[in-house]
């Protein structure tokens, strides 16, 4: 499909149920030409035959993937307008007894990209240094963190994730300031609680095997079912591309179930804030 004049979009995670799926099936929408990458194919296999989208399979932790990825990008479209890094994953117990192995697999998903032994892991970092170049060559391009709206208020049961989530909104941040001279927008998109394949993982991932909150599993368990409660990926998806696209974007765009809560709840008393949240620890 020709490119000329069309947005070029590369975006991380796009397994089907997911919100890069959703992401890319509503950029497509918008007239944009979507790179669409997973660890599986077989994840994507709707969007095939598809000529908007171009499938590729992606492990960020690796360098010869990504190199791989982006060579044949820009060999196919001569350069990547926007990059959303969107794939994460959720882990969700106490923190006196998550599994440490959990935490840090977490933290490299989300954060970084490294390999544990044979479990191949995402991270955004690695995207943005491989692609940055490239845009900055053109003095053009945007780059879209997925963060999240509980960064703002964290909650019981989701430490790690809100650490992750935290992590990244400073490194956003940060590369917003140091980009903008290269001719390249940072935009921290922050989901509220959007309907997902994010909790149901971490479900099966982190099952109840607590000693200390063994009292608290069905509030853990409660927990987990709430995000299943959230707004439409596709609801989602058509406001926050709608955004993005924009020709002078916003640094932050939050929507979402829960988001205008939790950015009122961020600027109340930290005493306030605590007799709130704790309705999240009823067994």
């Amino acid at each position: 499909m020709e490119s000329v004049g069309l947005e070029v979009v590369l975006i991380t995670g796009c397994s089907q149920g997911g919100i890069g799926h959703a992401l890319a099936k509503e950029f497509a929408a918008k007239n944009c030409l979507v790179v669409a990458t997973s660890r599986s194919l077989s994840s994507m296999q709707d969007l095939e035959q598809d000529e908007r989208f171009y499938l590729q399979e992606l492990d960020v932790s690796s360098d010869e993937s990504v190199q791989r990825v982006v060579t044949n990008v820009i060999e196919k479209y001569g350069r990547v307008d926007v990059l959303v890094n969107n794939a994460g994953v959720q882990c969700v117990g106490p923190l006196a007894e998550v599994p440490l192995s959990g935490i840090q697999n977490t933290f490299n998903t989300n954060v970084y990209a490294y390999r544990l032994k044979h479990l191949r892991i995402v991270g955004p970092m690695r995207m943005i240094q491989a692609l940055v170049p490239h845009m900055a060559s053109r003095r053009k391009g945007k780059i879209v963190n997925i963060g999240s709206v509980i960064v703002l208020a964290p909650l019981p049961w989701a430490g790690t994730y809100s650490g992750t989530k935290s992590a990244m909104h400073a490194l956003t941040d940060t590369l917003r300031l140091e980009l903008k001279p290269l001719g390249i927008d940072v935009i921290n998109v922050v989901p509220g609680a959007v309907q997902s394949n994010i909790m149901p993982s971490a479900e099966a991932i982190y099952s109840s095997e607590w000693k200390l909150y063994k009292p608290f599993e069905p509030a853990i368990t409660r927990f987990v079912s709430q995000g299943r409660a959230g707004t439409p990926t596709e609801k989602f998806a058509k406001h926050t591309v709608a955004a993005i696209l924009r020709k002078h974007p916003p640094a932050w765009f939050s929507s979402g179930k829960f988001s205008t809560i939790m950015a009122i709840v961020y600027y109340l008393p930290l005493r306030v804030k605590d007799l709130l949240v704790q309705s999240f620890m009823k067994p």
